[in-house]
């Protein structure tokens, strides 16, 4: 590197007598030797291409300080250079990875490396905390803290990780798992308004800078979704110039955040048929002889609709024929539980006459998020909530059973007018698919902290307590139809623990604070104040465009 640190690279040949070919590169703090890492590598190489796999700086065999994100931008440059001053090299380099792989291309491709080709990126995060925008990491992210403790990967399984997330104050969640990590408390103790910190590892206010083609995958329960979806709709809107929109394509399947390793056809325990499992690596090099041999192109965006179980080729996201259709939240002012009175009502239908619901949020008991046991390899799938919604904490607001099918394909939002005794909440949002026979599937979900309702972009500002608020709440993207008989179903709450933080609703400091106080919270859906759900609907007029 640039400095003199030596990062350690396992090559993967095309041709073992060295003849100069088109080079991918992975770089990667989770040891670049193992069967996970050889199979891509393995697959290119007998394709034609070279594979490097490279440990980042100070893991692995790698040399140096491995301090999450902050080397990796002029570590990606450097050695994406090395890579073309080899004689094996034809000079053109390809990046791919996912997650924290893809985070890190991201970071490299700002700084314009004049050999990088094309970028191959899954599942990639947004900018640090726009996913999740609790103001800090959320409990479960220190997995991944333990996981990369050290100069190899940690053994994190047989950790109770939701227990070691009820701990208090969260910045010492680190020493309640048994371990140090400076990295989880630096970045607790830099507020996000904290520009100067954060700024210097944020991509995505500069992401139309990045001109080479890039490959977008991720799935519709990744638990890191939003920013691959973020990072192509801003890539293609029409405020980017237009070799830039002509270089993106997406993939969205019905997979987690680890479709970079496999794609199942079933998550959980939805089955969502043969055609879910398919072939990535051969649609990244059929994508690769498009953009670098200027071979037929692929679909701009291949996505599978869940509930008819299909993929479908389309030319833009969102989608151009999307109807954004309100669905008015409604009660007779007992919308608590599954039981009671809450529905979902289109604009021109008659609703209940109620005005508001309520509920009590305590952050000693907070309304459960349903995870996998081991967390740290996926947060929330397709699980059902019904039993979830048997409390008094959750509003439950459904529609009638449909008459017809209906798709939802695109980014899903909620437009929330609200009050609280405290002077700090959290409202949490989840989109799902109720069964006939009463399972309630869960398609999406989000959530806004009141103190920064106005934006990160402005200081944290309290509530009045009592005062009224209008939140929008972005609860990520879906392609799901709900099939006749179905009823579409949207839970509000203030918890959902432990993917998110609990807001103690005292206003203190989020990563120090202790006390905990209980806030009556209101939701308001009279004619002055009309919450309301807004999906994406496609209209039936256009039918399915269907291919296996």
């Amino acid at each position: 590197m640039r400095d003199g640190t030596v990062l350690s690279a396992d090559v993967y040949f095309a041709d073992p007598a060295g003849t100069p070919a088109t080079t991918l590169l992975a770089r990667t703090p989770y040891n670049k030797n193992t069967l996970e890492a050889r199979k891509p590598a393995l697959g290119y190489a007998a394709k034609g291409y070279n594979f490097v796999w490279m440990d980042v700086r100070g893991r692995g065999d790698s040399g140096g300080e491995f301090i999450p994100y902050r080397n990796e931008a002029e570590d990606g440059f450097d050695s994406i250079e090395w890579i073309a001053r080899q004689p094996w090299s034809d000079g053109r380099i390809v990046t791919w990875g996912g997650s924290y792989l893809g985070y890190i291309q991201w970071m490299t491709a700002l700084l314009h490396p004049p050999h990088l080709a094309a970028m191959i990126v899954y599942v990639t995060t947004s900018d640090l905390l726009e996913d999740y925008p609790t103001g800090q990491y959320i409990p479960l992210e220190l997995c991944w803290y333990r996981y990369v403790d050290g100069r190899v990967v940690q053994y994190i399984d047989d950790t109770d990780w939701e227990e070691i997330a009820s701990h208090l104050p969260v910045i010492s969640l680190d020493e309640r798992a048994g371990f140090h990590s400076q990295s989880w408390r630096t970045g607790l103790a830099h507020p996000v308004s904290d520009t100067e910190f954060w700024n210097p590892v944020r991509y995505q206010e500069r992401i139309a800078e990045v001109t080479v083609p890039v490959l977008h995958i991720t799935g519709w329960y990744d638990d890191a979704q939003r920013g691959t979806m973020v990072n192509f709709s801003r890539l293609t809107s029409s405020t980017t110039a237009a070799n830039i929109r002509d270089n993106q394509w997406l993939i969205v399947g019905p997979w987690g955040h680890y479709c970079f390793d496999e794609t199942p056809q079933q998550l959980g325990r939805v089955d969502f048929g043969a055609t879910a499992a398919v072939d990535l690596p051969a649609w990244e090099r059929q994508w690769l002889a498009a953009v670098l041999e200027d071979d037929a192109k692929p679909p701009r965006v291949r996505m599978f609709v869940m509930g008819r179980n299909q993929w479908r080729e389309e030319h833009e996201w969102p989608l151009a024929r999307t109807e954004w259709t309100p669905f008015l939240l409604a009660s007779n002012g007992s919308a608590n539980s599954r039981h009671g009175d809450g529905r979902l009502c289109r604009a021109d239908t008659p609703r209940p006459g109620g005005t508001h619901d309520r509920f009590t949020y305590d952050p000693a008991d907070p309304a459960p998020f349903i995870s996998d046991s081991e967390t740290h390899h996926q947060i929330g799938g397709p699980d059902d909530y019904s039993e979830i919604e048997n409390r008094a904490d959750i509003l439950v607001y459904t529609t009638e059973p449909l008459d017809q099918d209906l798709e939802v394909t695109g980014p899903v939002r909620l437009i929330l007018y609200a009050t609280s005794s405290a002077v700090d909440t959290d409202f949490t949002a989840k989109l799902l698919d109720v069964h006939p026979d009463g399972l309630a599937r869960r398609l999406c979900d989000g959530m806004i902290r009141a103190r920064f309702r106005l934006g990160y972009r402005e200081p944290p500002t309290l509530l009045k307590p009592g005062a009224m608020s209008r939140y929008e709440i972005d609860l990520w993207s879906t392609s799901h139809v709900f099939l006749a008989d179905h009823c579409i179903r949207l839970e509000i709450s203030s918890s959902a623990f432990p993917k998110y933080d609990r807001n103690l609703n005292t206003g203190a400091d989020l990563a120090t604070g202790t006390e905990m106080l209980s806030a009556h919270n209101t939701v308001w859906h009279d004619a002055d104040h009309p919450s309301q759900l807004i999906l994406p609907e496609v209209p039936h007029s256009y039918g399915p465009s269907t291919h296996s």
